[in-house]
């Protein structure tokens, strides 16, 4: 490939890069997404899809071949502290179609984006391609510079979305810093057997100087063992055997199966960062999802956010889009209408991690569980506040632009 020319150009095939991919192209956009992997077979994402993304499938008629997909759904989430269970979230509550999660493997849920966003003339997903730098021209960006199997390729295009994470080098190329409000947290996800009888099919886990979120995956429980910033190194010096004691500890009925961590392979690292960009536009390119704001994983709700970008972005963007190069205007009202969404979810996650997660962590004896816990599991009508904020969002985006392709 020596050269290509597109509408829309796609940096990144996550959640974000893949819904837009799909909502433009069904706009009658021309679209290619670069996506520097050869497949999407990477574990240890986000793998919650939330009742505002299951309602979007709805909306674009595609709700009965997402449900054959084989997923766990799950209507409720606790908390556990000093063993005791507190219902804090009852997303069967909500005011929505959907009212549950979802939780399915994240290569799942792009493939399908991919093979629906494919039955477009105008879509086109490359793979083993990584962007490597910006085209510019013109005083704006119009197009990038990416590296394939078969060498280096230049795609030209009038708009640049760029979806490539909270690591973005195409933010970077384009001269955007992230201001970082820090977190206090990392996260060690792993993964142990699935047995019929098991407690909660989601919960998180609070016991002195320690946190431990399971979530249903069928046959596996995917688990999040939360650790002080930079703690990571520490706990590992303290040995294979020490962990899987501290999460026996913690969630007991796992007991009889931790030695299915058989080594520290099996334990792969987060690095939780939350940050987010002042701009997230320049001429002829715009950041949405992780590569705007990086998320903490309190909820589970970056993919959520990521998505409602992409909604959002193909709701103002395709009409202009098909005349041409976009005004940096037009840009400038994608990150107003998500700007509020982004800064509320990060303010309240930030509030979680400082007073409840942190607070836990440093905790050395038994401690009562929080007074908002308590509250919300002995009043159930005040469930759907946090199932709402987890489950929908802040202004969740709806589907307005209609198919052209």
């Amino acid at each position: 490939m020596d050269g290509l020319k597109t509408q829309l150009c796609i940096v990144g095939g996550g959640p974000a890069g893949m819904m837009a991919g799909l909502l433009f192209a069904r706009a009658g956009i021309a679209v290619t997404v670069l996506e520097k992997h050869a497949d999407f077979l990477r574990d240890f994402r986000g793998d919650t899809i939330h009742p505002s993304t299951l309602d979007l499938m709805d909306e674009l008629g595609l709700a009965e071949r997402f449900r054959a997909l084989p997923q766990r759904r799950v209507e409720t989430f606790s908390g556990v502290v000093n063993g005791r269970s507190y219902r804090v979230a009852d997303f069967s509550r909500l005011p929505t179609r959907n009212r549950f999660l979802s939780f399915m493997p994240q290569w799942d849920f792009l493939d399908f984006l991919a093979g629906e966003a494919g039955h477009y003339p105008g879509f086109r997903l490359i793979r083993r391609t990584e962007a490597r730098d910006l085209i510019a021209a013109e005083g704006r960006v119009a197009g990038v510079r990416a590296e394939g199997p078969d060498g280096p390729v230049e795609i030209r295009s009038d708009l640049v979305l760029c979806a490539d994470g909270r690591h973005s080098a195409m933010r970077e190329h384009a001269g955007f810093a992230p201001r970082a409000f820090g977190a206090p947290i990392d996260v060690l996800w792993f993964r142990l057997p699935r047995r019929d009888g098991d407690p909660e099919a989601a919960a998180g886990r609070f016991g002195p100087g320690r946190i431990l979120i399971t979530l249903d995956r069928g046959d596996t429980w995917q688990c999040a063992y939360v650790v002080p910033k930079g703690g990571d190194a520490a706990l590992r010096a303290r040995g294979l055997p020490a962990f899987r004691a501290a999460v026996a500890e913690i969630a007991p009925f796992l007991a009889d199966r931790t030695d299915a961590i058989a080594d520290w392979d099996a334990v792969k690292l987060l690095t939780v960062t939350v940050d987010r960009l002042a701009r997230w536009h320049r001429p002829g390119l715009l950041c949405i999802g992780d590569a705007a704001h990086a998320m903490s994983p309190v909820g589970g709700v970056g993919i959520n956010l990521a998505i409602q970008d992409a909604v959002a972005a193909a709701n103002i963007l395709a009409g202009p889009l098909r005349a041409g190069p976009v005004a940096e205007a037009d840009l400038a009202r994608v990150q107003a209408r998500r700007l509020f969404p982004v800064r509320a979810t990060q303010a309240l996650q930030r509030m979680i991690q400082a007073r409840v997660i942190a607070a836990a962590l440093k905790a050395d004896e038994p401690f009562r569980a929080p007074l908002a816990l308590r509250i919300l599991d002995a009043l159930p009508m005040l469930q759907v506040l946090p199932a709402r904020m987890i489950g929908m969002g802040v202004r969740p985006e709806h589907v307005f632009v209609p198919a052209r392709g």
